[in-house]
Parts: structure tokens; C-alpha cells; sequence
């Protein structure tokens, strides 16, 4: 190597974010409450998505991809629209802060009361490892849709 040359650094790996395990509580009624134990998991090569998995008692677990953003929203104002929703719960003073967050598909619909702190605090975590302007810096757009109008699919009627 020249000395006027500086060697090369290859790019860190971002550092991982440990999973958050959430007890949430799933409204069965208006007076049932169910405890749920949620699992929250980053993955900063998709960063703008967190996976929630809820394990099942009997049967697979069951997984939904959330939009981080959605998430991060949900904590402060109405977030999403659609199959996924979250918005913050109207609560006393002396309570602590939680949101709703609504998962719906053409099986099932769920609500759950998620509890503000640990899920904000997990978020901006992952926000320090990969902000939010920088999300979509990775994606390769071209190869996306080249493959989408490669295969246009059967149209619906």
C-alpha cells in the first residue's frame, strides 16, 4: 500500500436489537381482558418493518409485519388504516400510557392494549440503528419492479 493511501474500513454490521417481549392484554369484551405475550423483533436489513409474533397455546404462532413507522406513531396520534391500526388509549392521569393496537384479516379481528414505555424506549433503538430517512436507502427499487411488471398476474374482476 502507498502511503499517501488510508486502508479501506468495510462498513459495520448495524448492532442488533434484542427482541422486546410485551405482556399485552387482548380485549375478548368489553369487561375480558386476556393476557398475551408479544414478541417484537428487528431486522435492520427491512428496517421499516417489525414483526410481532404471538405464540400459541395450541397450533403454529401466529406473526404480523408492522410498519415501524405505524408503530412509532400509535403511541401519540391514530396510526395505519386498513388491516393494522393503533392509536392511544384514552387513559386517567395516575395510569400508565398505552395505545390499541387492532390487527384485522378476514379470520379474525384483535385488540390489544399495548403499554407506551417499553415499546417506545425498543423503538427508539431501532431508530438509533437505523434512522428513519435512511429505511429505504437499501432497497434495490429497479430489481423491484422489474419483477413486478415481469409478471403482471391474472386480473381480478
Amino acid at each position: 500500500m502507498h502511503r499517501d493511501q488510508s486502508p479501506r474500513r468495510a462498513p459495520s454490521a448495524p448492532e442488533p436489537v434484542s427482541p422486546l417481549f410485551l405482556d399485552l392484554d387482548l380485549m375478548h369484551d368489553e369487561f375480558t381482558r386476556l393476557p398475551v405475550r408479544a414478541e417484537f423483533r428487528f431486522d435492520p436489513g427491512t428496517p421499516g418493518v417489525i414483526t410481532v409474533g404471538f405464540p400459541a397455546q395450541r397450533g403454529p404462532d401466529c406473526a404480523w409485519r408492522i410498519g415501524r413507522e405505524l408503530l412509532h406513531q400509535g403511541l401519540t396520534s391514530m396510526g395505519g388504516c386498513g388491516d393494522v391500526r393503533m392509536w392511544p388509549a384514552l387513559r386517567r392521569e395516575d395510569e400508565q400510557p398505552s395505545s390499541w393496537l387492532l390487527l384485522e384479516s378476514e379470520e379474525m379481528e384483535a385488540l390489544f392494549e399495548v403499554p407506551v414505555a417499553p415499546l417506545a424506549r425498543w423503538l427508539d433503538a431501532t431508530y438509533r440503528v437505523v434512522p428513519a430517512e435512511a429505511e429505504w436507502d437499501g432497497l434495490d427499487w429497479d430489481g423491484f419492479l422489474a419483477a413486478l411488471l415481469a409478471d403482471p398476474g391474472t386480473p381480478s374482476a
